[in-house]
């Protein structure tokens, strides 16, 4: 699978990608939510209920910017976006039962994730992934959910090839999830702790930046995405998910937590740009992570894509209404912008768009 070829049918121009995006992509997603959401309603347990349609009403754009991943080839679409769209909506609903936990039990929080290391991998048993909490009537919602993406990705023709690196990926996303939401007494230790395990790994990332890039399910979705081609090569999954992990994950996560640091301030919550000296080590790691992941994307297949990824990631983060609420974010976002023009203009058509909604 050579690296200069187009693998997968991928929109090359920001026209193309919108009108699938608008197309194919919001409707198709809106769908499969609308599914989800008909099965959380029927939750005996009040708690369950709650969580599970509040994680799709306040988080369909997480499903949304996922499944730009399936807006490659219309044979493999319906596939991609049913994957995709459950998965997200698995990570959704856990983060709002951690969030909202008063357990703060690592055992609680290991367990619900077992689902996504079990729903991109049909070789394993179920679990009871609610085994430390005491809300467990969901009506078998979590098991589906695992069950639809075990069955979608034994649809990809070469997810054999990916399944290593999602695992990989996911383990590393689970791990974070649990750290993250125990004490906040304890949080920091613990993030501390597994970052020393891997930092021979990553020299040339900050332990927040670590751990920002773990918090980001892109690199997963873009091998999903690279599984629908049947001759794809280990070696080129291997150079997926060096691309997009560490730099393109960080850069996502980092910016969704730059236009959240007043949010976070106000609630005590853990925020990791919090944890640079001051706002210019911020933007130079900002840009750190969004060159390199350029210039690691450049390599692979379908390179216009991922370049548009990465712009995308700016002007949808950058063009939330938050930032106009913080001044200092504003500065941030001057000087992240300066350099691409089609940033500039995915930063004005977002504008308009989320002001439209």
């Amino acid at each position: 699978m050579s690296a200069t070829r187009t693998s997968a049918g991928l929109p090359q121009g920001p026209l193309s990608l919108m009108y699938r995006m608008y197309r194919h992509i919001l409707p198709g997603v809106r769908r499969e939510l609308g599914f989800w959401r008909e099965k959380a309603q029927s939750i005996p347990d009040e708690e369950l209920r709650t969580q599970a349609i509040a994680s799709m009403s306040t988080k369909e754009f997480h499903c949304i910017g996922g499944a730009v991943y399936a807006a490659g080839p219309r044979e493999q679409r319906p596939t991609l976006l049913r994957l995709i769209t459950a998965f997200q909506t698995i990570s959704d609903y856990l983060d709002n039962l951690c969030d909202r936990s008063t357990s703060l039990s690592a055992e609680d929080f290991r367990s619900l994730h077992q689902s996504m290391l079990d729903a991109v991998d049909p070789s394993r048993p179920h679990h009871d992934y609610y085994e430390h909490r005491e809300q467990s009537g969901d009506n078998g919602y979590l098991r589906s959910l695992v069950d639809a993406c075990r069955d979608a990705v034994s649809k990809l023709p070469a997810y054999p090839i990916v399944k290593p690196y999602v695992l990989d990926l996911v383990g590393l996303y689970s791990d974070l999830q649990v750290y993250k939401h125990i004490h906040p007494s304890r949080r920091e230790q613990a993030l501390l702790a597994w970052w020393r395990q891997h930092q021979e790994r990553y020299p040339d990332l900050e332990w927040n930046e670590f751990a920002a890039a773990c918090g980001s399910t892109l690199g997963v979705f873009m091998l999903f995405q690279a599984a629908c081609e049947p001759r794809l090569t280990d070696e080129m999954a291997a150079a997926i998910h060096a691309s997009y992990h560490p730099y393109l994950c960080a850069l996502h996560i980092l910016l969704d937590y730059l236009i959240d640091q007043e949010e976070d301030r106000t609630g005590g919550d853990l925020n990791f740009c919090s944890y640079y000296r001051d706002a210019e080590h911020l933007v130079d790691r900002l840009r750190f992570m969004a060159e390199q992941a350029a210039e690691a994307s450049g390599r692979l297949p379908d390179r216009r894509f991922h370049l548009m990824i990465i712009e995308g990631l700016l002007a949808l983060y950058l063009s939330d209404p938050k930032v106009s609420a913080q001044r200092s974010v504003q500065t941030i976002r001057r000087r992240l912008m300066v350099k691409s023009p089609w940033t500039r203009i995915f930063f004005w058509f977002n504008s308009l768009w989320i002001r439209s909604r």
